[in-house]
């Protein structure tokens, strides 16, 4: 908890892919009355709903929700223009609300929410040229491995089938001779409201069995045809993404329709692995036992007197 003498309060929910944020947030939200800030990086935008898991229409009824779908995947949304467009808006909500809840699994963006993003070396178009050759002559896997060399703590939450984190992060180190890691938690803005972040755990095994099952559901409720629909705007890194990627590679003939949903349970598993790796680094998460709605409300009280 941070600030505790300010008015206004921010509870934000975290844990892995597949761990029931999204319902949980909308019972705390329900309970205190308020609205739902979204910090994940890929719900922003549309044409997207399943394969993101986006809120569903019912559940976008129940509780108001800002950043869904609220842009095309064109229109790219970096963790620092989140936190600038994302404070607009909480300043907004905390006009007519005491309390807003803020949910998602995307780390970078939280804490860009809750503790800034440091500015980083801007004039690095000749660098990140050269890396986007090297990505075409010598594939990712260079790339991420050098991303190893460079700076170890961020290679171990990064998601590393993802070219744009992956030369994003190269660049700077190489700009800055300096770890990403290190200058993205250099400086911690002050923020005008109190944050009390609540964390989702799940016995691993439970955790994975939901993902697998969540995946299935997902294909059945056309992720297939989700993917079809934007494969030409595969370039864009809003759409280097799990769940994505691997029918992009079944529509190229490099693996097969079964391949391809083994391959989305399994990077969702490492992701959320990778995602825990993160928000264990976090102090200040009060960790509950699954999504238990009640135990959630008891610490955001607790937090509040």
């Amino acid at each position: 908890m941070e600030h505790p003498q300010a008015e206004k309060t921010l509870v934000v929910i975290v844990g892995p892919t597949g761990s029931g944020k999204t319902d949980l947030a909308i019972e705390v939200a329900r309970h205190f009355g308020t609205e739902i800030l979204s910090t994940d990086s890929r719900q922003f935008y549309k044409g997207m709903p399943i394969g993101t898991a986006q809120p569903s229409a019912e559940q976008l009824a129940t509780v108001r929700h800002h950043f869904i779908a609220d842009r095309l995947p064109e229109q790219e949304l970096s963790a620092g223009g989140y936190e600038r467009e994302a404070l607009e808006r909480l300043g907004e909500l905390f006009e007519h609300h005491d309390m807003v809840v803020a949910v998602g699994g995307s780390g970078l963006y939280i804490d860009a929410l809750c503790y800034g993003f440091d500015e980083l070396p801007s004039d690095t178009a000749h660098i990140r040229a050269e890396l986007m050759q090297r990505l075409d002559s010598e594939g990712l896997d260079t790339l991420v491995e050098e991303l190893r060399s460079r700076d170890e703590a961020y290679w171990q939450v990064v998601d590393r089938h993802n070219p744009a984190r992956v030369i994003r992060a190269l660049e700077v180190c190489i700009a800055s001779g300096r770890p990403y890691s290190k200058q993205r938690t250099a400086t911690r803005r002050s923020r005008p409201f109190r944050t009390v972040k609540i964390g989702l755990l799940w016995p691993r095994e439970e955790l994975y069995d939901r993902i697998n099952r969540r995946v299935d559901i997902m294909v059945g409720e056309g992720l297939e045809e989700e993917a079809r629909s934007v494969s030409h705007l595969r370039h864009l890194s809003s759409l280097q993404t799990v769940g994505y990627r691997e029918f992009f590679d079944h529509f190229d003939g490099k693996i097969t329709r079964e391949e391809a949903i083994d391959l989305v349970k399994r990077n969702s598993r490492r992701y959320a692995k990778r995602q825990m790796t993160w928000f264990r680094r976090d102090e200040s998460i009060h960790w509950i036992d699954r999504c238990n709605a009640q135990e959630a409300i008891e610490v955001v009280e607790k937090a509040l007197e």
